[in-house]
């Protein structure tokens, strides 16, 4: 078969050409279409998604209902709720530090917290993006505004009840080969934007605090600014190496937390922050912004009822990973001090 150039004929030749040959492949298209979904009595299309709360299955039973489903969700992302806890005895691995002082924000801190923030991230109950952060922080006054709340509410141990109430996303996690129980789906807290800000900037410091007064472990290295995953393999390839000149060989252990920032216990939170030796205007903060929280599930486009968040702290908050990393800090320094030594 001769294949044409658009050198080999005029343009209204070429024109024809290519019109001929798309009508073409239109007509035998077409015909596919109607010989498989006529013919072959069978659809070409992909079949309709099954109702999502019957896919759903919990203990072993299906969830015929919406309400079903929030309620498998909620018992599996807050089933650390209702476990008997013992802060006393982390407590008793971290020796007390001395109390330092809590400096009052300043308007540059609430500047710098908004650095990074994308436009395009989801906003929370409130429907208020970055955007209008940023915007509202260019004015002085507003930002003063902002700064003097954000002082207030830790002088005062205080957090406002409309920044308890976030909106959980449960989003699925990829590649799952079956999305039928609650466990391959990921919960995402969309806080109010506001609060989040705050929360930005009372993490900042917490890393600023952590690092200059030593309060993590030195081999911590998830959820802490200036380590890296590139930090964990050169400090691993250091065991390795040094485990080969004393003629030993290595083998490592390694297992996931399920779960782990939605079963942190509150009352070992502010424990071990006292106990760091942060002032006690932020610890007391930190006793009020950890009680009285409720979130209101989304899935399947549609918003359940407020359910109670006794544990945890949100997957979306900005202060989830320092203290989730703060919170693991006794736990390591017991296990250095009790593990077997050559």
């Amino acid at each position: 078969m001769r294949q044409y150039q658009k050198s080999d004929c005029s343009s209204e030749e070429w024109r024809n050409l290519r019109r001929t040959t798309k009508n073409v492949k239109r007509k035998y298209f077409d015909e596919k279409i109607e010989h498989i979904s006529t013919q072959n009595k069978r659809s070409w299309v992909r079949a309709p998604k099954p109702d999502s709360s019957e896919a759903i299955v919990f203990k072993g039973e299906p969830c015929l209902t919406t309400e079903d489903t929030w309620n498998a969700f909620q018992e599996t992302f807050n089933s650390a709720q209702s476990r008997p806890t013992y802060p006393g005895r982390l407590g008793q691995a971290l020796a007390p530090k001395p109390k330092r002082e809590w400096a009052p924000f300043s308007r540059l801190e609430i500047r710098e917290a908004l650095t990074g923030c994308s436009g395009r991230s989801a906003p929370g109950p409130d429907h208020v993006t970055w955007t209008h952060i940023k915007w509202l922080c260019a004015n002085d006054d507003i930002l003063k505004l902002f700064v003097w709340i954000v002082n207030s509410c830790i002088t005062a141990g205080f957090w406002p009840v409309c920044f308890k109430t976030p909106k959980t996303v449960i989003i699925s996690k990829p590649g799952k080969t079956a999305y039928n129980i609650p466990k391959v789906f990921r919960p995402i807290v969309l806080l109010n934007t506001l609060g989040k800000l705050f929360e930005k900037a009372i993490a900042n410091r917490l890393h600023w605090e952590a690092a200059h007064f030593g309060l993590l472990h030195p081999c911590q290295f998830g959820g802490v600014r200036q380590n890296s995953t590139k930090d964990a393999g050169l400090y691993l390839t250091h065991l390795v190496r040094a485990g080969w000149d004393k003629g030993y060989k290595t083998s490592v252990v390694a297992f996931d937390l399920a779960q782990y920032f939605p079963s942190l216990n509150h009352t070992a939170i502010t424990l071990i922050l006292d106990h760091m030796g942060f002032a006690d205007n932020i610890v007391n903060f930190f006793a009020d912004y950890l009680v009285g929280r409720y979130t209101k599930l989304f899935w399947d486009n549609q918003l359940s009822d407020p359910f109670p968040a006794a544990v945890g702290v949100g997957q979306g908050s900005a202060l989830s990973p320092i203290l989730s990393a703060l919170y693991l800090v006794p736990v390591l320094w017991k296990f250095h001090t009790e593990r077997p030594t050559d």
